[in-house]
Parts: structure tokens; sequence; C-alpha cells
């Protein structure tokens, strides 16, 4: 049977049926999958019956894997699997997965493992899109600007609010820090489209102050989130979605009443982002190396 698109919606997603992922694929179906997410930005398997190994074969077909994160903790036995589970925090705000770091992963998997009643979407945003819809005053300031990434950042939420637990899981988080610079413009290096590099994790436009700099993040990323360049996904069991780092941001949506949601995931590592000009991104503190190797 044939590998079958359908999209999902206008700017973002689809699914793809006839290909059992859970066994090798072929050099014509790595092929075809990688066409359609290039196109699509995230692809979605339904009746999926992996397990850790199998969710790791997978994406091994799309290059190298990296260990599950640069600080964060793998599922037991398994270090490139990093389980995203509501009971070790909530990533209920719109990122691109770890741009801290100079070659952030080019592709990431979820794996629905357990699956709230209700609620616990995740949101896939199209920065390909956003950048599109940007005026061409501001698409012409974007293409200049440079922003720095990090995961030390003053998350403005009052420590009354923290509890000890939840302290320990951001020191854990910040126990190696890393910066970097990277283009607010980045050219995929497959498609050659551009899109918005941005997310939470950028903090700060380099050459400006924080305060100019958050209100120009948040200015390009109101184009990230408009509603029409957003996959809303609702999961259900055995469902596998994939989606390309390098042009989107995602966020999981905190509305299950605290309900147990658990995800897995395993990504593909990157290679070093590239702005319009041709100059690659750069660090500034953090050694990745542990983490990550560098695609070619």
């Amino acid at each position: 049977m044939s590998i079958e698109i359908s999209k999902v919606t206008a700017n973002v997603g689809a699914r793809v049926s006839g290909v059992d992922i859970s066994k090798p694929l072929d050099e014509e179906q790595v092929t075809a999958i990688r066409a359609a997410l290039d196109v699509h930005k995230a692809l979605a398997f339904d009746d999926v019956h992996l397990d850790d190994e199998g969710q790791q074969a997978f994406a091994r077909h799309f290059g190298d894997l990296t260990t599950a994160h640069p600080t964060v903790a793998a599922v037991d036995g398994a270090p490139n699997v990093l389980p995203v589970d509501s009971e070790r925090g909530r990533a209920n705000h719109w990122h691109t997965d770890v741009t801290f770091v100079l070659n952030p992963p080019q592709a990431s998997t979820l794996r629905s493992i357990t699956i709230p009643p209700y609620g616990g979407e995740t949101l896939i945003a199209s920065s390909a899109a956003a950048y599109r819809d940007l005026p061409a005053p501001l698409r012409a300031l974007a293409d200049t600007l440079w922003a720095e990434h990090t995961n030390d950042y003053d998350y403005a939420v009052p420590d009354e609010q923290i509890d000890e637990e939840q302290a320990a899981q951001r020191a854990q988080f910040t126990s190696i820090k890393f910066r970097t610079a990277h283009p607010v413009v980045r050219v995929h290096p497959l498609t050659g489209e551009r899109g918005l590099f941005i997310g939470g994790f950028a903090q700060r436009i380099v050459g400006l102050s924080v305060g100019e700099s958050r209100k120009l993040l948040d200015l390009f990323q109101s184009y990230v989130t408009r509603p029409e360049n957003i996959l809303r996904w609702r999961w259900s069991p055995n469902q596998l979605v994939l989606f390309d780092n390098r042009i989107t941001q995602h966020y999981a949506v905190d509305n299950y009443d605290g309900r147990p949601r658990r995800l897995h995931r395993v990504t593909v590592a990157g290679d070093v982002p590239v702005g319009i000009e041709g100059k690659e991104s750069y660090s500034i503190e953090g050694d990745a190396s542990h983490y990550t190797s560098v695609a070619e």
C-alpha cells in the first residue's frame, strides 16, 4: 500500500497512512515522509504500536539521535527518550525544542503513552507561515535581527507560587547554563524556506535592551500564534507526531485538571542554524556536545 498524506489544516499538519512505522522503512518511504514533513511541518501517525526502542528506531531514519535533554533526566534505561510527564512539569509556553544550544534538534517525535480523558492537546505552529504573514517592513526588520536564547531566565512566576518540587525541577533545568545567538529568521537547509526562529527561550535581541527586545519578540511571536498558523492536536492512544523543529513552535495545553498525561519524546540531531546572509549561529555560554552531535 502506498503512503497517503492528508492535510489537517491549510498551513500546518497532515495525517500519514499506508505505512507501518513499527517496521524498518525503505529508502523510498523515508524520502516520502521527509518530503511530506518539508511541506506540512508536522505529521501524525495513527494506530502505531511502538515501544521506546521502536520510537527510537523510527526517529533514526532521519538522522542521529540526541540524548533525551541537555540537563533533564531520560527514561530509565533509554538515554535518548525524554518523558514528557505532567508530574514532572508542564511545558505550557510556546517554544522550539532546545533552542538554547548551538544546534537544536532538527526534528522531534512525540508518542502518546497516557492521555487524559479531555484536554492535553499539543499546539504546533508554522513559523514559515508566520514569516510569510509579516508585512514587508517587519519582514525586512526581522531579516536583520539576531536573538539570544537561554535556558536560564526569569520565568516571571512569583516565588511564593513555586513549591520545593518545582524549584528542584527548575534547578535541574538550569544546572548547565546555555546561551546561544540565533538569527531571528532562519533559512531551512532543505527547502530554503524562511521561518521566525524565536519562541520561549529567545530572551533578548542582540544589541537591544531587555525591554526593547520583549516588545519586538512579542510582536513577531503574535504572527506565529495566529490561529490560522496552528495545528491543535488532540491526542488519542497509540499515536505518534513527527514535527520539524527547525520551522515550528509548539505548546502543551494545560487544560486537563491535573489528570495524568505522559508522552515520550525522541529528537533527531540538528544542524547549526543559518540566517539569510549565510551566517551561522554562535554559542555564548555552555557546551552541549554531551547532548547532541552536529548534523551535516
